[in-house]
């Protein structure tokens, strides 16, 4: 098998430990029926273990330099070379029954684009297992009134249920990355809110934490929200983004929804 130096620019690094791969199977659970899409296959440490436990496996993989090898080592994958950021899902959800898992060691320097697009297609998607920078993981997971509590903290336990499965050590790649990882586990829930309602809760969490030092009221008025007069929104303007709950962030797009123009 042909060896592929990783690169730096599409944030690879090779997992290379056949105990934490078998770790992620078993948090996977791959069921026969299952709709499964691998982000980043590589070459292939991953995909071996769960292309046959599942009716329903797609590989995308950004890399051309590893096509031929995934194509000629597993002869009936269903191969996308293209970026994942950039993949029309609906359109791929079309031609399945069932809701997609996606799993993979993704790039560390696209986790939230790649996150916000699960969410965005949280319709057609049941869950995701990703390895993930340990960091962000914590930080997905951060508890309202701490630093780490954030954009993604709100939105993501908003939309879905998270946790974070196990950390990973970096001698388990190779390249070795400078940081620890953490593989989490986002199954996605029932928010109880429309599209335009959901689309007005993100906007409405990102404004809030525009200025995360100053006030919510001076975060607001520097935001895409600056019209709206929010004196009897029913959250006190004098608190910072990090201190508001989840409930809070709910409320308050639920008045922007009303006042917006």
């Amino acid at each position: 098998m042909q060896k592929f130096t990783p690169l730096k620019r599409f944030g690879q690094n090779y997992l290379k430990d056949e105990n934490i791969l078998n770790k992620i199977v078993q948090t996977i659970n791959p069921q026969q029926e299952d709709s499964i899409i691998e982000i980043g296959p590589g070459t292939g440490a991953l995909t071996k273990k769960i292309i046959d436990k599942c009716a329903n496996f797609i590989a995308v993989e950004i890399d051309n330099r590893v096509i031929d090898q995934l194509k000629s080592e597993f002869l009936n994958i269903n191969l996308i070379n293209a970026d994942f950021l950039k993949l029309d899902l609906k359109f791929l959800s079309s031609k399945t029954k069932h809701p997609f898992r996606i799993v993979g060691n993704i790039p560390y320097n696209l986790t939230s684009p790649i996150i916000f697009k699960i969410i965005e297609n949280r319709d057609i998607i049941h869950d995701a297992v990703f390895m993930i920078q340990l960091e962000v993981a914590e930080r997905m997971n951060a508890k309202m009134g701490t630093k780490e509590y954030g954009i993604l903290a709100v939105i993501l336990n908003h939309f879905a249920e998270v946790k974070l499965c196990f950390k990973v050590s970096p001698n388990v790649f190779y390249p070795k990355p400078k940081v620890y990882s953490a593989v989490i586990k986002i199954v996605m829930k029932e928010s109880g809110m429309h599209e335009s309602g959901a689309q007005i809760f993100i906007r409405t969490v990102k404004a809030a934490f525009g200025k995360r030092r100053k006030t919510l009221r001076n975060s607001l008025k520097s935001s895409i929200f600056e019209n709206i007069d929010f004196t009897n929104c029913g959250i006190d303007l004098g608190l910072r983004a990090e201190q508001l709950s989840i409930a809070d962030f709910i409320k308050l797009s639920e008045y922007v929804s009303k006042n917006i123009s």
